[in-house]
């Protein structure tokens, strides 16, 4: 489990495909205290650390399956990219976004940027199968972030992105065209499922 607080911005220093694509990636996390088998989710997709080095500064490496490729952005890294990190939920954490499983639903696409005060508002347009579970002022994780949705219409939804959150994340770099990682919230699902029966 994750709460969408992103607590680093890895890269990505190799990939090498053999049957899955094997990455690299850079952190400023103490690579000391990431055990092998730990979960990190990078961009939103929770990722299993199959090894650990400091050569020449700390990195990690995860193996990423053929699914995960078929069902997220991360088939479209490369070498250099930056990667919103966060370490897995440990007991008496700080709850400080919403629960996040690192189970990615889809991938949304942004389709238009524009200046809002000191903030950037962001509208994203969402597959037609997720759109009904995002919602005005709920939650969504996007590339791994906990977003509050500020109005929805159809398929498209708006995020307002305060500096902080440009600057701690990879969202400065947001743009029309990129493509990013949804998960929808877990409440959301459950009570659209409940309604099915309703």
């Amino acid at each position: 489990m994750f709460t969408g607080i992103v607590t680093d911005i890895g890269r990505v220093l190799e990939l090498e495909r053999k049957g899955d694509l094997r990455a690299r990636i850079a952190t400023s996390y103490d690579v000391a205290t990431i055990d092998i088998g730990a979960s990190i989710a990078c961009d939103g997709v929770c990722l299993t650390v199959v090894a650990t080095g400091t050569t020449p500064a700390g990195w990690f490496e995860v193996n990423i399956s053929g699914e995960t490729l078929s069902k997220t952005i991360l088939g479209d890294w490369a070498l250099g990219r930056p990667v919103n990190l966060e370490r897995a939920l440990k007991v008496g954490d700080e709850l400080g976004g919403h629960i996040v499983s690192g189970h990615v639903d889809g991938v949304a696409e942004v389709v238009a940027t524009a200046p809002e005060g000191d903030s950037l508002r962001v509208t994203f347009r969402a597959p037609e199968a997720l759109a009904r579970f995002i919602a005005p002022k709920g939650s969504v994780a996007l590339n791994g972030t906990s977003l509050t949705v500020n109005e929805v219409d159809g398929a498209d939804f708006g995020i307002n992105f305060i500096p902080h959150t440009q600057d701690v994340t990879t969202w400065g770099g947001v743009a029309p065209g990129m493509r990013v990682n949804l998960e929808i919230d877990t409440l959301a699902r459950y009570v659209a499922r409940l309604n099915e029966f309703g």
